[in-house]
């Protein structure tokens, strides 16, 4: 089928500019706005202070301007015989007078405004009005564009025409998506209502009916997809029965466990339990802000693997936070017959050897370590317990090098269980999308004594008086970060901003021990910088967010946090969780120019008002989307939705999963002749988006 107004050049454009290549393309191109036409008013009833309008009425005359060279302003007084007004045009003048008649009967459609007292609309749409019916013309679409799209003639106008044409030339209903009882179920529109709904809606009632059957249908086919991937790997992949809660975990939970676990932790200890005892793999995502406990949910989890015969390891992002989960441990397993040990790119020549053999031979129950714990020469007797800390450090496919670790001994098809943590609060309607074939569990309080973190606002002006805090709390016996943003965008410049900062601040602090940290440095180095301030060596670490994950230093009871407008909420959420992990009060200072936009403000504030993680993470989801927030990128799935808003759209989402779970209960490959059209529909995303690719 061809369609007029496309030929060779607009459909390049089209391609390249938007990425539109089919006519399906085009009718999901939908409109990010909508201007209601369905009301003509009179010249009289306006003000320069409305929306955008219509009149109907005559020009009386054209009057020309000179603005200097090639330069002009042309006017068209115009008329409905209730009042004038000025049809304004400062480029396309000639086109005006040419194209547009005296005494011809006009729709005329813009943004009113007031010029030196009299009335004017700039650069008006005009249509003939004897050719327009006004009753009929409801709601006028709006489409983004791009320059290279106008220079070529296809405005937001022009995108119009383009759908206009294609639905009039579509004689048949556009095939249906959704299953029947689906639709009855929820009582949606039907697509091919929907979809010349979405372009042409006659009132807002219907727009809205429209907009939530299409949002529906992609939130949809994302979770089936999601669903029926997670189920194929279960039928796939079984993990050992855990059933047995055996001496070690015992002992631990009499002798060793050093406070109650709060209602969280047990909450969640019951959802592992029932996933262990199942039969399946377990696959969860354990969420929970610094502090909440969740390595020792971990541990308990690793202790009921080791009863029932099984090694367990814990993967973490960097070396001195797996050294730092190695210390915890083995403070809480203190005087248990566990062996526990350590491999990461430091450990090398004998000691490595070691490790390698005791793990082979089963002597070495849990092992603690970086990526390198994925290398090929690291093999397990028996690994029945895979705990990843801070999953979005870590790309599916070092998730799935670890699973491939399997068992020797066990059965060929069991895989291990795996644990992810994250201290990155997630909420609940991303990750339903973002980690969708984990299931969730969330340790959503504290332990008790634990101090929250005091955060204020300071400006920039102020930094004599912020330095006097400093040195009280150093003199005190604590320790200080100060951090400076690093943004890939200005990283030349930031980088500078650093390095002459960090002179400033030994300037400032002549009296007390720096240290300095930056992604750009050599690992080692980096290392040993950050390892002088775990110890106590040096007194205030000067860093970037490179520190955001990762070191627990009791002792450091301050965060400074330069330029904090550029950060966003859960970025300074997260480098706010490096203090308040001691006993002592803890605060957190976010330090800004006086002059800052309304979004910036909001975050600052939410910051200073609550500590609660999920809170931060919601209000940042809002204020920034999805495809911004820390770690979406790095897992793998980026969000190109063309109309949901996984934001805003929070109870779809959940109708979505639901009903995308019920079809995975009855048809886990959803390839039954009950569901062909859902498979169908499948088939095509999945060679059509990229992103499909990435979460199957």
């Amino acid at each position: 089928m061809f369609l007029p107004g496309v030929g060779p050049q607009r459909k390049k454009l089209l391609s390249k500019e938007l990425a539109i290549e089919t006519y399906g393309d085009l009718l999901e191109y939908y409109p990010y706005k909508y201007v209601d036409r369905s009301k003509v008013y009179r010249i009289s009833e306006l003000t320069g202070d409305m929306p955008y309008v219509q009149v109907v009425g005559r020009i009386l005359s054209f009057e020309t301007f000179d603005m200097g060279p090639r330069k002009e302003r042309v006017v068209a007084h115009f008329t409905d015989g209730s009042a004038i007004m000025d049809l304004v045009w400062f480029n396309g003048g000639r086109y005006a007078k040419q194209t547009y008649k005296v005494g011809t009967e006009y729709l005329v459609f813009g943004r009113p405004s007031v010029f030196n007292n009299r009335l004017q609309v700039q650069h008006p749409d005009i249509d003939d009005a004897s050719k327009i019916d006004t009753t009929a013309m409801g709601m006028q679409p709006y489409y983004n564009t791009t320059e290279k799209m106008k220079k070529g003639g296809l405005t937001s106008r022009g995108m119009e025409r383009l759908t206009k044409t294609l639905l009039d030339k579509l004689k048949d209903p556009l095939p249906e998506t959704i299953t029947p009882e689906i639709i009855d179920a929820l009582h949606l529109m039907g697509r091919d209502q929907a979809l010349r709904t979405l372009h042409y809606p006659p009132d807002v009632r219907q727009l809205k009916k429209a907009r939530m059957r299409m949002k529906f249908e992609e939130l949809f086919f994302v979770q089936l997809n999601i669903l029926r991937y997670a189920s194929d790997q279960r039928r796939k992949y079984r993990g050992a029965v855990f059933n047995r809660i055996g001496p070690l975990f015992n002992t631990f939970y009499q002798y060793n466990l050093p406070f109650a676990l709060t209602g969280a932790q047990k909450r969640v200890m019951h959802e592992i339990r029932r996933d262990l005892c199942s039969g399946r793999q377990m696959n969860r995502l354990l969420q929970g802000d610094v502090g909440s406990g969740k390595t020792l949910v971990a541990l308990m989890t690793m202790l009921i693997a080791i009863d029932n015969g099984f090694q367990a390891c814990i993967m973490a992002p960097t070396e001195i936070l797996a050294e730092q989960h190695l210390q915890t441990i083995a403070d809480f397993l203190r005087g248990m017959p566990i062996r526990v040990e350590l491999l990461t790119g430091i450990v090398k020549g004998k000691r490595r050897q070691q490790v390698l053999d005791g793990l082979l031979a089963g002597d070495v129950h849990i092992l603690v370590g970086t990526h390198a714990i994925i290398e090929d020469t690291v093999q397990f007797q028996r690994l029945g317990m895979v705990v990843i800390d801070e999953q979005h450090r870590f790309g599916v496919a070092q998730r799935a090098k670890l699973w491939e670790k399997a068992p020797s001994g066990v059965g060929k098809g069991f895989l291990p269980h795996v644990l992810v943590m994250t201290a990155t609060p997630i909420p609940r309607t991303l990750a339903m999308t973002l980690y969708g074939d984990l299931d969730v569990s969330v340790i959503d309080e504290l332990p008790p004594g634990r101090k929250p973190i005091r955060t204020t606002h300071v400006f920039d002006s102020r930094m004599t008086t912020l330095y006097d805090g400093i040195r009280s709390q150093i003199r005190e016996g604590r320790q200080v970060y100060i951090v400076f943003p690093l943004i890939e965008e200005s990283e030349k410049i930031d980088l500078k901003n650093l390095e002459q900062g960090f002179e400033v601040l030994r300037q400032a602090f002549p009296e007390f021990r720096l240290s300095k940290v930056h992604g750009k440095m050599k690992p080692k180095e980096k290392e040993e910088e950050m390892q002088k301030f775990v110890s106590g060596e040096t007194q205030i670490l000067v860093a970037t967010t490179v520190i955001e994950v990762g070191v627990n230093v009791p002792n450091a009871s301050v965060m400074v946090i330069l330029d904090a407008q550029r950060f966003g909420l859960s970025q300074l959420h997260q480098l706010r969780g490096r203090v308040g992990r001691g006993a002592d009060q803890s605060f957190c200072i976010l330090v800004t120019p006086f002059k800052l936009s309304e979004e910036t403000r909001k975050r600052i504030d939410i910051m200073c008002d609550t500590n609660d993680g999920f809170r931060i993470a919601e209000a940042d989801l809002k204020l920034r989307g999805p495809g911004d927030l820390e770690g979406t990128q790095q897992s793998g799935m980026a969000f190109d939705l063309k109309i949901a808003d996984i934001a805003r759209d929070g109870q779809l989402v959940q109708m979505a999963r639901d009903e995308a779970q019920k079809i995975i209960d009855n048809d886990p490959t959803c390839q039954s002749d009950r569901y062909q059209l859902l498979w169908k529909r499948l088939r095509q995303l999945r060679k059509t988006n990229v992103n499909w690719a990435a979460i199957s």
